[in-house]
C-alpha cells in the first residue's frame, strides 16, 4: 500500500504527462503482480463499486475528528477534495499499516460490502487510525472512488508497455475485454508470445498538421485531395486471421461498442485495414451526419443496447487504405491507395455502414474556400488537404497532410458562479460558469476552466473571494462585472440546460477587461449561431 501510495501522491501532483509516465512505469517494475493487477483495475476505470457513500464518510470523518458537521463541511469546501479533507482532519497517529494494496482492497475494503452500516462505520475508523496521513489520503480515495489524476488508460498502457519491454498494442490487446485482478492475469500481460494480439495489430495513426497559411502557398490545387474533416471518431477497421478489430485513435479496442461496423468488415477480404471516421448517422434515404453529442452517447461504453442502437446508427467514413492482401500499403502513394479502397467499397456498395469519404473538387483555392465556409451548416470542422503523392506516415509532421478548419465560435459572456477546482488548483477558484444576456437578466450558459494565465487566475480568485454574493454549497455567485470572451467548437440545443443551448469544448479566449457587461452578447445572438436546422425548433 505504501508504494502505491507513493505513486498516487506523485500522480496527483503533476501534470506532466512525461512525469506521470515515469511513475507509472517505476510502480509497474517493482510492484508485486498482484497489486500490479490492482492498479491497472482503478487507474483504467474498471474498480468495483465501493461499498459506502461520500455522505457516511463525510459523517464517520467528523466523528473521529471530533468536530461538529457544519465544521467539516467548511474545511470540505476550503480544501475541495473529501479525500483530502478527511486526511488533514484527523488526528495523526497512526504509522502506514504493513498491508498491500491487495491486501487491502481484498481482505478489508470489498467485504464491507455484506456488513452494516456500524459495522463498516467502525472498521474504517478503525482504519483511519492505522494509517498515517498519505495513506489515509489514498485509502479514503479508494473509498470515495474519485480518481482525478490525470491518467488515460492510453497512459497506462504505454508505461505497462515500457515496464513490461512489451510493445503498447499488444498491452492493449490484453486489457480489452473481462478479466480479474490477480497474478495470472499480471503474468498473461507479459506473456512473451504475442500471437494471441499480433493479429489485430493496428498501424500508427498518420495524423494532419494545423493549417494557417493561404491555401495558395501549397501549390497547384491539383496536387491535392481535398476531403471534409469530419466531426467524430477516428478508427482502424482490421480484418485479419477471420476476426474483426476496430481500433480508436486513442490505441483503445472498441469493436463491441459499434456492431454494425464490425458487422458489415465481414465483407471485407482478409488482410485488410482501413483508416477512417466513426459517424453518428441518420437512416434518411439520402444519409447526414448526426451531431457529434449522439455519439457521444454510445461512447464509453462496453457495449450498446438495441434502442442506442437504433436511436443512434453509425457508419465508417473510410479515408484510407493501409492494408490489402495481408501487404502493407503505406508507402503507396495517396492516389494508388485511393483507387483501391474505391474499389473495394464499390462492390460494398448495398452496404452502407461502409462509406467511402467524397472528394471536393474545386476550380481554384478561392472556389474551395467558399466552400469552406459551408461546414457548419453540414456539422464539419473544415477541410483535410492531403498531397496525391503522400504515403501514409507516422503522428503528425507539417509538409504533405493539413487541416484546415473553421474558426471557433465566440461569444463575450459574464461571469456569474465559480467553484474551487482539483488537484493543485484546490485552493483557488478556477471553475467557471458564465451568462448572457436575456432581456435584462443574465441567463446561465457555459461552463469553463481553462485559458486564463495563472496570474489572471489568481487575480479573478481574489475577485470572487472579496465578491462573494452567495453561496450554494462549494459554488459562489458573485456580481456580473467580468466579461470573458469564450470560444467554443460546437453548438446544439439541449433541455438539459437552463439556457437551451450546449456547447462542445469551451475555454477562455482572453479576459476581456476592456468590455462592460452590458455589452455582453445575448441569447439571441447565441441562437443565431446555432445550425439553421435548429435555429426554429422549440
Amino acid at each position: 500500500m505504501q508504494e502505491f501510495t507513493q505513486l498516487f501522491i506523485a500522480l496527483d501532483e503533476t501534470n506532466k504527462t512525461s512525469a506521470k509516465l515515469a511513475a507509472l512505469q517505476a510502480y509497474f517494475q517493482h510492484a508485486p503482480p498482484r497489486d500490479a493487477a490492482w492498479a491497472v483495475t482503478y487507474l483504467t476505470g474498471r474498480r468495483p463499486k465501493t461499498p459506502v457513500n461520500a455522505g457516511q464518510i463525510r459523517r464517520w470523518a467528523a466523528l473521529a475528528a471530533g468536530i461538529p458537521d457544519w465544521l467539516f463541511d467548511e474545511s470540505y469546501e476550503a480544501v475541495g477534495d473529501l479525500a483530502e479533507t478527511v486526511s488533514l482532519l484527523l488526528p495523526v497517529e497512526g504509522k502506514s499499516a504493513p498491508l498491500t494494496l491487495a491486501q487491502w482492497l481484498e481482505e478489508r475494503l470489498l467485504p464491507l460490502a455484506g456488513k452494516t452500516e456500524e459495522e463498516k462505520q467502525l472498521a474504517i475508523q478503525t482504519w483511519w487510525e492505522e494509517l498515517d496521513q498519505p495513506g489515509r489520503f489514498v485509502f479514503t480515495k479508494l473509498l470515495t472512488g474519485a480518481w482525478r489524476v490525470g491518467v488515460s488508460q492510453r497512459l497506462v498502457t504505454r508505461a505497462l508497455a515500457a515496464a513490461l519491454d512489451m510493445e503498447a498494442d499488444v498491452i492493449a490487446h490484453r486489457l480489452m475485454g473481462e478479466w480479474q485482478p490477480d497474478d495470472s492475469f499480471y503474468a498473461f500481460l507479459q506473456e512473451p508470445d504475442t500471437s494471441d494480439a499480433d493479429v489485430s495489430k493496428p498501424y500508427p495513426f498518420y495524423l494532419a498538421y494545423p493549417f494557417d497559411d493561404e491555401p495558395t502557398s501549397l501549390g497547384e490545387i491539383g496536387s491535392w485531395q481535398v476531403e471534409w474533416k469530419w466531426d467524430g471518431i477516428r478508427a482502424q477497421v482490421i480484418r485479419r486471421g477471420g476476426q474483426i478489430f476496430i481500433w480508436s485513435r486513442g490505441e483503445e479496442l472498441v469493436t463491441e461498442r459499434f456492431p454494425e461496423i464490425a458487422e458489415a468488415a465481414k465483407l471485407l477480404a482478409d488482410g485488410t485495414v482501413i483508416d477512417g471516421e466513426i459517424l453518428a448517422w441518420s437512416v434518411e434515404e439520402n444519409g447526414a451526419v448526426l451531431p457529434f453529442s449522439q455519439l457521444q452517447r454510445r461512447l464509453g461504453r462496453k457495449t450498446v443496447g438495441k434502442k442506442l442502437l437504433s436511436e443512434v446508427p453509425v457508419i465508417l467514413m473510410a479515408y484510407d487504405l493501409l492494408e490489402w492482401g495481408g501487404e502493407d500499403r503505406r508507402t503507396t502513394p495517396l492516389y494508388e491507395r485511393r483507387q483501391q479502397l474505391e474499389l473495394i467499397l464499390t462492390k460494398l456498395s448495398d452496404h452502407p455502414v461502409l462509406r467511402l469519404s467524397p472528394v471536393l473538387v474545386g476550380e481554384s483555392w478561392r472556389a474551395l474556400e467558399q466552400k469552406r465556409q459551408e461546414s457548419r451548416e453540414r456539422l464539419v470542422e473544415g477541410f483535410v488537404l492531403k498531397s496525391k503523392d503522400s504515403a501514409y506516415g507516422v503522428g503528425r509532421k507539417r509538409g504533405e497532410w493539413w487541416k484546415w478548419k473553421v474558426d471557433p465560435f465566440s461569444a463575450d459572456v459574464v461571469l456569474l458562479y465559480a467553484q474551487r477546482g482539483s488537484g493543485r488548483r484546490a485552493s483557488l477558484y478556477t471553475d467557471y460558469t458564465f451568462g448572457v444576456w436575456q432581456g435584462d437578466q443574465l441567463l446561465p450558459f457555459a461552463k469553463a476552466y481553462s485559458g486564463l494565465s495563472d496570474a489572471e487566475i489568481r487575480e479573478v480568485d481574489r475577485f470572487i473571494r472579496q465578491n462573494t454574493l452567495e453561496k450554494f454549497g462549494p459554488v459562489r455567485s458573485v456580481p456580473p462585472k467580468l466579461v470573458m470572451e469564450l470560444h467554443f467548437e460546437g453548438i446544439r440545443r439541449s433541455k438539459r440546460h437552463k439556457s437551451g443551448i450546449a456547447v462542445r469544448f469551451p475555454r477562455i479566449a482572453r479576459w476581456r477587461k476592456d468590455k462592460p457587461p452590458e455589452e455582453a452578447d445575448s441569447i439571441e445572438t447565441i441562437m443565431a449561431l446555432l445550425p439553421a436546422s435548429e435555429r426554429n425548433l422549440q
